[in-house]
């Protein structure tokens, strides 16, 4: 099958005209034969060389003058026409290989049945616009997962749903405003950086200690907003302690205009003892926006994230921002409220974290050796790694794998050079068995 639809008679009558038109054959203000000719020439009804000179004349090609007939009205200037669109054998074919580790275990069984639930449910209303903010359905079960799991209270007003965590990170800096001062942690997720710096607006690399990001150069940065991620920072693993967040939290009340944005990407996956409360509902937390994802939970192609607002800046978004329609399809949204209300997720969440802990113990001991030592390995969906030698043959097999490896001095903006041989390890697409057939049991060197 190529893939190429078959062409009506009038318009291989109208693409032979227009090719001569665009490679100059036929010159502007020529005269165009008869439709009478144009049929002959080509060997079709007079109709259908009507319908291609009536296409002609629409896209601006020719022109029809009362009792003269038609004439160029378009300068080709020796264009060529635009190549075909190659057959689909030509393509790049799509990736047919099966998922592998954490992501083998959606529950697509559920999900369906959920969907056809939903259509059979909501019948048209899937068809009107999603109101702003998104579907209340959702935002509701958001709202009482985070009651019972996080222990977070807020309204599902106050919360609103986005095609993924960088959108949500535009519509903050939209709602806040480009004139502010943002600061980031060093080392920090890189697409972070890249949506800051492409909007344009100052951005500030607040170094590190093992508590989080340091209070004192946060000061000394006379940030005005600092995106951070307490709960378990990417890429070091760091648990910012209470101290620490009071310190932060103290900060923001400190002047009028200053915001904490609150990354919780991988809270769901702590290891072990309860999830670390969120710094959202801490006292104080009126300076807070709150942002998660289900993209890490459930799937990279699942693109919903929500973020929380404190009442002020709910009501700033209202009159700056409320125009905006919900880019996530009410369908995937009234699924996925389903899906939280009827306490798949949870159970889906319990199910992830008995597979990848598993495994991740599995992996750890098949890779570590002599030249390879691993460091944080206890929450979040990814580690460290120190590689003394033989970094690209690791590289290579651990990819091999299903593993993603990157350097850690990718990470930071200054300072990463220190941690050369430092590599971030993030095994959830892990194939087990490739792990054992690759690396073995043994405690090879690599």
């Amino acid at each position: 099958m190529s893939g190429r639809r078959s062409k009506t008679l009038y318009e291989e009558v109208y693409e032979e005209i227009r090719n001569d038109i665009l490679t100059g054959k036929l010159k502007k203000g020529e005269r165009l034969v008869s439709k009478r000719s144009i049929a002959e020439q080509f060997g079709v009804s007079v109709v259908t060389a009507e319908n291609a000179i009536a296409q002609l004349i629409a896209e601006g090609y020719i022109t029809a003058v009362q009792r003269s007939g038609y004439f160029i009205q378009y300068s080709g200037d020796g264009i060529a026409p635009a190549e075909e669109k190659p057959t689909l054998a030509a393509e790049k074919p799509l990736d047919n290989a099966p998922v592998s580790g954490a992501a083998a275990l959606f529950p697509f069984t559920v999900w369906a049945r959920l969907m056809r639930s939903v259509i059979l449910e909501q019948d048209t209303r899937l068809l009107k616009p999603v109101t702003k903010g998104g579907v209340w359905e959702l935002r509701s079960a958001i709202s009482d997962y985070l009651y019972r799991c996080r222990g977070m209270k807020v309204h599902p007003d106050r919360i609103i749903i986005g095609a993924g965590s960088e959108y949500l990170y535009n519509q903050i800096i939209q709602l806040l405003g480009r004139k502010l001062t943002y600061a980031v942690e060093n080392p920090c997720y890189e697409k972070t950086v890249k949506i800051y710096s492409l909007n344009d607006v100052k951005l500030r690399h607040i170094g590190m200690d093992n508590n989080g990001i340091s209070i004192s150069r946060l000061r000394e940065s006379k940030a005005d907003a600092v995106h951070i991620s307490p709960a378990h920072h990417f890429p070091s693993g760091t648990v910012m302690p209470i101290s620490r967040r009071s310190e932060i939290m103290k900060w923001a009340e400190e002047k009028s205009g200053r915001y904490i944005i609150e990354d919780d990407y991988d809270s769901e996956f702590r290891r072990t003892g309860l999830p670390v409360p969120a710094m959202f509902g801490m006292s104080g937390g009126g300076r807070v926006i709150y942002i998660n994802t289900f993209s890490q939970t459930l799937a990279p192609s699942v693109r919903i994230s929500y973020m929380c607002l404190p009442d002020e800046l709910f009501s700033l978004w209202e009159e700056k921002m409320g125009f905006y329609s919900c880019p996530v399809p009410a369908f995937e949204q009234y699924t996925l409220a389903k899906f939280i209300s009827e306490g798949y997720f949870e159970r889906h969440i319990n199910r992830m974290k008995k597979h990848v802990y598993r495994s991740l113990e599995m992996i750890s001991s098949a890779i570590a050796t002599d030249t390879v030592k691993i460091h944080e390995t206890g929450d979040g969906l990814h580690f460290t790694v120190t590689i003394e030698k033989g970094a690209e043959e690791f590289i290579k097999k651990a990819e091999a794998c299903g593993m993603k490896i990157r350097p850690l001095s990718g990470y930071y903006a200054e300072g990463g050079e220190a941690y050369s041989k430092d590599y971030v390890v993030s095994y959830a697409g892990a194939d087990e068995e490739k792990v054992k057939e690759i690396f073995g049991g043994a405690h090879e060197n690599i």
